[in-house]
């Protein structure tokens, strides 16, 4: 099971580095970058990371700031890392509830002992979750690992499944956009779907294909930030060769 994690980091190479240095550990994937205290808050409360880490340096107070406003919003609140080049913060970081502390340049011993104790504290497991449907007095409950796509039909969904059959729902394509598990993205005004099943993206025709039935499904420039999100997840553990 993936754990996801968002940078805040007004450094564009640190940030870089330290996504380099989490691709090794494979089930550690980013969806999510900011560079301040608010555009930090929005992202945290907009893709619910499960990690968050934080490079302290010269805007420290205004990224502490950012987590006390944080409990105001969300119940569970993510695990904190702080990076810094010093010491300077470290009380403060504790003060605030964080997980780790790493003092910069990084250190690939550290990130390793903080990585498998948090995973050690916080296992996941790739448990089934469904969703349920209710039409009057029907209910029907699905298994969101066997959901393909969704796709929107005027003011009802549709529930496109794996093994080819398509259940709909009378509620808009909205309303079950947070309620499906993270691994669901949007990427056009009518279509969510799972990236599970995603096999490839064509930027220049603006395609997602998918892995069954060799679907294609279009993406707009309105959910690029969703799609970016979906190329390094993709490209997490891929091989790559440059020729």
């Amino acid at each position: 099971m993936e754990y996801s994690y968002t940078i805040i980091d007004s450094d564009a190479t640190s940030n870089l580095q330290l996504q380099h240095y989490l691709e090794d550990y494979g089930d550690f994937v980013c969806n999510s970058e900011a560079r301040n205290g608010e555009d930090g808050l929005n992202a945290i409360l907009k893709y619910t990371p499960d990690i968050v880490f934080i490079n302290l340096n010269d805007k420290a107070f205004e990224y502490f700031h950012m987590v006390t406003e944080l409990y105001q919003y969300v119940k569970n609140i993510p695990i904190l890392i702080g990076i810094s080049r010093s010491k300077e913060y470290a009380y403060n970081a504790i003060k605030n509830n964080f997980f780790d502390y790493w003092l910069m340049p990084y250190n690939e011993f550290d990130i390793r002992k903080t990585l498998l104790r948090l995973k050690k504290q916080l296992p996941k497991e790739d448990v089934s979750q469904t969703i349920c449907l209710k039409s009057y007095k029907d209910y029907q409950y699905l298994d969101t690992n066997e959901i393909l796509y969704l796709r929107a039909d005027n003011n009802a969904t549709d529930f496109v499944m794996k093994d080819g059959s398509t259940i709909s729902a009378f509620k808009t394509l909205k309303t079950f956009e947070n309620q499906l598990p993270a691994n669901f993205i949007r990427v056009h005004q009518s279509y969510i779907l799972n990236t599970k099943y995603v096999s490839g993206i064509n930027y220049g025709k603006s395609i997602c294909f998918l892995k069954v039935r060799k679907t294609q499904l279009p993406f707009t420039k309105t959910y690029k930030e969703n799609i970016e999100g979906l190329k390094k997840i993709l490209s997490k553990n891929t091989i790559s060769r440059s020729n």
